[in-house]
């Protein structure tokens, strides 16, 4: 008799954290489970069954849930490749005028040298950007300029960002940098985060 297994990406002492970084795939499946907090403050160190079972779940809905989740995974076309094994050589990411104008005027004011553009776990869609200023590149970053700004960027960052482009709006509603970003499959309706 022929025994089918199942493989196991993900157990429920998984981090949520873990799992968006991972397999950012399953975002809208958790969503799906009433886990809309995946990008929360605490889901980086949150097992699954915690954020489970603090939406109310049993044991038996934490076991199904964490197989369909497996499910999703197993369909996605490929699992994630880290990003030390993108080839990164010709990644970009460009700046409006508008942007770079901006950059260049708050570096000024700041004394700093650029720009670190980064993408984090975090958000109601699995991840967030992040915009520092900062002097000093480390070893795992790519360094871009466009418009006479550099910018830094972390490989695993890059990975998620190669062909972004980042502009500065400044309307009645409000000012700021907007990053679009052709590799965000979905987006959250505040629009701060993206999956």
């Amino acid at each position: 008799m022929e025994q089918k297994t199942e493989q196991m990406h993900i157990t429920k002492d998984t981090t949520i954290g873990e799992i968006v970084d991972k397999h950012p795939e399953v975002v809208e499946t958790l969503m799906s489970y009433g886990v809309h907090c995946v990008g929360c403050h605490v889901s980086p160190f949150e097992s699954l069954e915690m954020g489970f079972k603090g939406h109310g779940m049993t044991d038996d809905d934490v076991e199904s849930a964490v197989r369909e989740l497996n499910k999703v995974i197993g369909k996605s076309p490929k699992a994630k490749k880290e990003s030390k094994e993108f080839d990164l050589s010709g990644a970009t990411v460009t700046l409006t005028e508008k942007a770079a104008g901006k950059i260049k005027e708050i570096l000024k004011q700041e004394k700093k040298q650029a720009l670190r553009v980064s993408v984090k776990p975090g958000g109601c869609s699995g991840f967030t950007y992040g915009l520092e200023l900062d002097d000093k590149t480390g070893e795992n970053d790519i360094v871009i300029e466009d418009k006479g700004v550099k910018l830094f960027i972390d490989k695993p960052s890059m990975a998620k960002l190669n062909g972004a482009n980042i502009d500065y709006l400044d309307s009645l509603q409000g000012a700021g940098f907007k990053i679009s970003n052709p590799n965000a499959h979905s987006s959250c309706g505040c629009g701060s985060s993206f999956g």
